[in-house]
């Protein structure tokens, strides 16, 4: 019977592909186009009606958004897999939890945004006007974006959690700049503040963790200009991992 080693689980990836992976996966995530070019021209905040009517007049465009909200979300998966094994000789247990949490997040953040996939289907399909009326239909559509908005949201605690051990293994790392894990683990606290505001503490204004929200752009570009750098693979760098966890 043969033995498996799992130490040499990962020797098909090297650390520096594994960062260029997560950083372009980083980078080509099209969430910006739906959250600040589609978004805003569709969704009129507190006009559920002319809302209602700029997706039934451009349901390819909210379309669009929905299509970018789910490449995103599969990115995600990606990034979760390359960081693992970027991160695994820092400390592989916690390695794994991060990436867990991330995948956490990614599987709420898809449940969510199946109330958009039925909104659409609501107001871009004849039958359901003729069906449900105006008034009731409407009601229903801004119950379900109301709905993925806080389904989003809630996901965000869990984005948070993983933000923080991840900046927490950067930090140990001896190949990522320590001052990139500082600022994740501050960005994660403001991700796991801010999503309960409505809930905890209403009156709350937590406006100076925004800039930290930017913080995650950093990492990526990081990857992507400074990660061809790194040497080794998730398997023998184990000076590396016994130096981190000493």
């Amino acid at each position: 019977m043969t033995s498996v080693n799992p130490a040499n689980w990962d020797e098909g990836l090297t650390l520096r592909q594994a960062a260029l992976i997560a950083g372009v996966s980083y980078l080509l995530m099209p969430v910006t186009l739906a959250e600040f070019y589609i978004n805003p021209k569709l969704l009129i905040a507190g006009n559920i009606e002319q809302t209602a009517q700029n997706i039934a007049a451009h349901g390819r465009l909210f379309g669009t958004a929905i299509l970018c909200y789910l490449i995103t979300l599969i990115l995600d998966v990606v990034i979760a897999w390359a960081l693992y094994i970027l991160l695994a000789p820092v400390n592989r247990a916690v390695s794994l939890l991060t990436a867990w949490f991330r995948l956490m997040y990614t599987a709420i953040a898809l449940f969510a945004l199946l109330n958009l996939t039925t909104v659409y289907r609501l107001l871009t399909v004849p039958d359901y006007v003729t069906t449900f009326g105006s008034g009731p239909l409407h009601a229903q559509a801004l119950l379900l974006l109301n709905s993925y908005r806080y389904d989003w949201s809630m996901s965000l605690i869990i984005f948070g959690i993983h933000l923080g051990l991840l900046g927490y293994l950067i930090y140990r790392s001896r190949y990522i700049p320590k001052i990139l894990g500082i600022l994740f683990v501050l960005d994660g606290l403001g991700w796991l503040i801010t999503p309960l505001k409505p809930y905890l503490y209403p009156n709350a204004n937590f406006g100076f963790f925004f800039p930290f929200s930017f913080v995650e752009l950093l990492l990526p570009l990081w990857l992507v200009i400074r990660g061809w750098k790194i040497q080794g693979s998730a398997t023998h760098d184990a000076a590396i991992a016994s130096g981190s966890n000493a």
